[in-house]
């Protein structure tokens, strides 16, 4: 199969072991058990969970939002702000502005850049979007999504990229860039959905063989494009976090 051609060595090596970056769930109103779900003490290794309001920050500080995130942060959960890159036709200045609320409004640890450019053409903008947000807040927290391999200079400009975002169908034959593997796994994000309860082990034993340190898997699809697959929690929650926490078999 075609992922088992990496050379990554596995996150071991690094001594940060496979965890879990939450793409966003619904708003807490929306997914109250979800977001109290994040806090209790039994969840497996939580690398950020990403805070999105509305498409981004919102017009106006949300108080149900507010009391979310700073439950996370009180639990010691970094908690990133969700940036719609759009593939690049977003203003510098856009970008910066809902960076700029979301520290106002709800102090986050970092940012998810969703929708992010790959070509080597936007390297230099969001080499500078991302040299603004850590100038704005302090040892902020970067993940670009991609959702595919990029152009590889974009790993020397942030601390994570999302390099595989998608369905099963796709995440079970896909390959990882040779380029990657200049990189310890600490470096990568994989968001799966459409993944059936008994393919949780292949799944988690792609993502260390591509060497992908952070995951989120779950059952919930997206109908075709018609939903938000990460709005709520995997039918297997319970499942994953205990394979997480005691570690994958190779």
């Amino acid at each position: 199969m075609p992922h088992l051609t990496s050379t990554h060595t596995t996150t071991h090596a690094t001594g940060l072991h496979t965890g879990f970056g939450i793409p966003g769930f619904a708003h807490p109103l929306v997914a109250p058990a979800e977001w109290a779900e994040l806090t209790r003490p039994r969840t497996g290794p939580l690398h950020w969970v990403v805070l999105n309001v509305a498409d981004g920050p919102g017009s106006r500080p949300d108080p149900h939002c507010l009391a979310a995130a700073g439950r996370l942060r009180n639990a010691g959960i970094r908690v990133l702000g969700h940036i719609d890159a759009t593939y690049g036709a977003r203003s510098f200045g856009e970008m910066v502005s809902d960076a700029q609320r979301y520290l106002d409004w709800y102090k986050v640890d970092g940012f998810l850049l969703d929708r992010c450019p790959t070509e080597r053409t936007s390297l230099p903008e969001i080499r500078r979007t991302v040299t603004t947000l850590r100038a704005i807040r302090d040892d902020a927290h970067v993940v670009l999504g991609h959702g595919t391999h990029p152009y590889p200079g974009y790993a020397e400009s942030a601390d994570q990229l999302v390099t595989f975002s998608g369905p099963w169908s796709d995440y079970r034959w896909s390959q990882v860039a040779e380029w990657t593997a200049d990189y310890p796994p600490d470096r990568f994000c994989h968001f799966v959905h459409g993944v059936p309860g008994p393919h949780l082990d292949e799944a988690l034993r792609i993502a260390r063989w591509q060497g992908a340190a952070t995951i989120y898997f779950t059952d919930r699809t997206d109908r075709g494009g018609r939903t938000d697959p990460w709005e709520t929690m995997p039918g297997y929650w319970d499942e994953i976090v205990s394979r997480i926490g005691t570690g994958v078999s190779e």
